[in-house]
């Protein structure tokens, strides 16, 4: 049978407060690739983490305004340009009846913009993980904490981190395989 190749530990914590400084000392050693499993949300997490800020808010406003000027340019276009037609004598650009629809292709494209931005930026779907192969994993949606760290982090090595991670309170630490 072929050896197969690692793909990173998998440290398990007993509680929220254990996982969160070991999140905290995680980052401090300068650890890149690597992430918190937990069963609820825990406060402050991203911050131990060191994730940086959010970019779907900006992708949302960025797609809210396209819908807001695609829905106007829309209206303009077949109102004054495409097919004018005077209508008891009212402007060929008449903005104030145009509200509606602009305003509802702003919220329809700035939710189209929340959804898909959160699934790419989330590299969703993943039908599998390799965290999926450790039997122990299943508890991360039940009682138990878990860290992941991959082998690609340039600050790797099998025996020192797995040293790290016991050191910060891990109860169990295996080696996961892709």
């Amino acid at each position: 049978m072929a050896e197969q190749k690692v793909w990173g530990l998998l440290a398990e914590f007993p509680s929220p407060q254990t996982i969160f400084t070991a999140c905290e000392s995680v980052r401090d050693e300068g650890y890149r690739h690597w992430d918190a499993h937990t069963p609820f949300p825990v406060h402050n997490l991203d911050k131990a983490m060191g994730v940086p800020a959010s970019k779907v808010p900006w992708i949302v406003l960025a797609m809210a305004l396209f819908g807001m000027t695609a829905g106007f340019t829309l209206q303009w276009w077949t109102t004054a340009v495409d097919y004018p037609v005077m209508i008891a004598g009212k402007p060929f650009v008449s903005w104030p009846a145009w509200v509606p629809v602009t305003f509802e292709l702003t919220i329809l494209f700035g939710a189209f913009g929340a959804v898909f931005g959160m699934f790419g930026l989330n590299r969703l779907p993943t039908l599998n993980h390799p965290v999926f192969n450790s039997d122990r994993f299943e508890a991360a949606s039940d009682d138990k904490f878990f860290i992941s760290i991959e082998a690609r982090d340039p600050l790797y090595d099998a025996k020192k981190t797995k040293k790290l991670l016991q050191k910060l309170g891990a109860t169990h630490v295996e080696e996961i395989a892709e």
